[in-house]
């Protein structure tokens, strides 16, 4: 026997009549999420467009700058980068060698202790949890006297590793970025199957050649992200560099653009904006680079 169904409106005769559209009904259901959205892309977009309309500004002032790209000229990229008083080429190569080896010691480091607080069970595992969880509850600032102090007393021995060392600075991001990365990285390494791990056991692989040949590839996202956050907060990182690093062709961006401005009678901001410009671009190619990753599924592709 066939049997039909029928719609409400066909069984009571009754046809829903459309209602007619109205800018007022249109705002009130959909309309509002397109005005916040276009606040928030202005509100976004603005700063950028303002620094870098100040470094187009062929004078050093900010307020030239008020009315966006009213001049445009590159004697300020000109000028940042042929000023001898402030090595801007050496600035930039600090600032890519300390955040690049930071990010990959970062990544490195903090999935060894991951891994570890994942998958082993050791004496202490808990404790050594929640002392990485109550270590970020204090801000880096407070630990600056005391960095100081200890670098000092470590350059008297080891001078490679002490004050006014690139290496001793990379030392420091690296102990600092540690904890947030472990307790970061801890929680995404135990989304992965433990049976993976068992599986390759059972084949005879050791902890190493599962953590170096699997694990590694199934958490690729996470480590793309702090790579990526540990690259940026290095290269923006102004306290940590400018007490440790004391010459001039050692410092890094942040530490040597603030010298641009920080004389009262004569602060070059064109050449701030224009070195702050050159210096935002190696934070997107790796953002771009890294967005495929970022965006990539945990396991995708990897099991079948």
């Amino acid at each position: 026997m066939k049997t039909t169904t029928r719609t409400t409106a066909e069984a009571t005769g009754f046809v829903p009549v459309k209602r007619p559209f109205t800018l007022k009904r249109w705002f009130a259901s959909t309309g509002w999420r397109h005005v916040v959205g276009l606040v928030m892309v202005v509100f976004s977009t603005f700063p950028l467009l303002y620094v870098l309309s100040a470094s187009l500004n062929p004078h050093g002032t900010l307020t030239g700058s008020n009315a966006l790209f009213s001049k445009i000229g590159f004697d300020a990229y000109v000028r940042i980068l042929n000023t001898p008083e402030a090595p801007y080429a050496a600035w930039f190569g600090n600032t890519l060698m300390i955040a690049g080896i930071t990010a990959l010691g970062s990544v490195f480091l903090g999935a060894l202790a991951a891994y570890s607080f994942s998958r082993m069970r050791f004496t202490g595992r808990r404790t050594g949890l929640l002392t990485i969880v109550l270590v970020q509850m204090f801000p880096q600032l407070l630990g600056v006297v005391a960095i100081f102090l200890l670098m000092s007393t470590i350059g008297d021995i080891f001078p490679a590793i002490g004050l006014n060392s690139q290496i001793g600075l990379i030392m420091v991001y690296l102990g600092g970025a540690l904890g947030v990365n472990t307790f970061l990285m801890y929680g995404f390494f135990n989304t992965i199957p433990a049976s993976i791990d068992e599986a390759a056991k059972i084949d005879g692989a050791s902890h190493a050649r599962i953590f170096f040949t699997i694990i590694l590839r199934l958490v690729a996202p996470i480590l793309a992200v702090v790579s990526l956050l540990s690259f940026i907060s290095t290269t923006n990182d102004f306290v940590l560099a400018s007490v440790l690093l004391v010459d001039p062709e050692k410092q890094t961006l942040a530490v040597g653009l603030y010298r641009l401005v920080s004389n009262p009678n004569y602060a070059d901001w064109s050449a701030f904006s224009a070195g702050a410009v050159l210096a935002a671009l190696p934070v997107m190619a790796l953002f771009l680079y890294l967005q495929k990753y970022i965006v990539g599924g945990l396991t995708a592709g990897s099991v079948k």
